[in-house]
């Protein structure tokens, strides 16, 4: 065992995150190198830091939920590694021979060993996460960012596409609407500032026109003016990007029933 792979299992030990096989493997590493002891502490150190240096602070429940929701939708890669047992009393070249022959995929083939990073890295994640729970803001901003509205993320997602573009027209208000699309994508949002407000009887329509086919892409309403809205459907190239003022709840005949108080070519 190498001075790195020792720092991952001295990361798991002080979270108390280690299997047995993997906590006999870390007595022994240390029982053989006593010059490691210092990472070991240091860990500890940390960890005890993060316990006791911040006064406990409970997330609310929807940020496990929304964490849990983020993870089960994202791919995770790694090899699966079954590792036998380490004697204390085996010598140190012995045990290191030993776990390194140990070492083999499920299928029994002897593959390189995976990664070793993986607990240094939930130790770090552990400690900002422990970090940013403790000062309350923490808690806060990742609530923040895992519920931002669809308008918000879609706006994000275009604007670091690489074909990203955007154009700006004057409302008769005297505001500006913004529509920004990719056309790799397939998104477009209208962002306006300074569009006048409706009734409650009133809404408006957001369209693409497609030659002389308006399609209806959704309502939005305006917040004292300001709107950033995703239009739903999928841009198709050259799309016009229009709103109108329809009833509350959209055109009942799928139809513009007004002139647009929004045009915005996209070609």
């Amino acid at each position: 065992m190498n001075e790195q792979e020792f720092a991952e299992l001295a990361a798991g030990a002080a979270l108390d995150a280690l299997s047995p096989d993997d906590q006999q493997r870390y007595h022994a590493a240390l029982a053989a190198h006593p010059e490691w002891q210092r990472i070991a502490d240091e860990d500890a150190d940390s960890a005890s830091l993060l316990s006791t240096g911040v006064a406990p602070s409970v997330p609310a429940p929807e940020i496990r939920a929304a964490l849990l929701a983020r993870i089960a939708v994202t791919p995770q890669v790694g090899d699966v590694i079954h590792t036998a047992s380490v004697p204390d009393a085996v010598p140190e070249e012995n045990a290191d021979a030993d776990a390194a022959a140990a070492q083999t995929p499920l299928g029994g083939e002897s593959t390189p060993k995976a990664p070793v990073r993986r607990l240094r890295i939930l130790f770090a994640l552990a400690a900002c996460l422990a970090l940013l729970v403790g000062v309350g803001v923490g808690a806060a901003a990742i609530n923040t960012y895992l519920n931002r509205p669809a308008s918000v993320v879609a706006l994000e997602d275009i604007q670091a596409a690489g074909d990203a573009q955007q154009a700006s027209v004057s409302l008769e208000s005297g505001g500006t609407a913004t529509a920004h699309w990719s056309a790799s994508l397939g998104k477009s949002v209208l962002v306006t500032d300074g569009i006048p407000a409706l009734s409650e009887d009133e809404t408006y329509e957001l369209w693409y026109v497609r030659g002389d086919t308006p399609v209806s892409a959704g309502v939005f309403a305006a917040d004292g003016g300001d709107a950033t809205a995703v239009l739903a459907g999928d841009m198709h190239a050259g799309d016009v990007i229009a709103v109108t003022v329809e009833q509350a709840g959209g055109s009942p005949s799928g139809a513009p029933t007004s002139d647009p108080v929004v045009v915005i070519p996209t070609a």
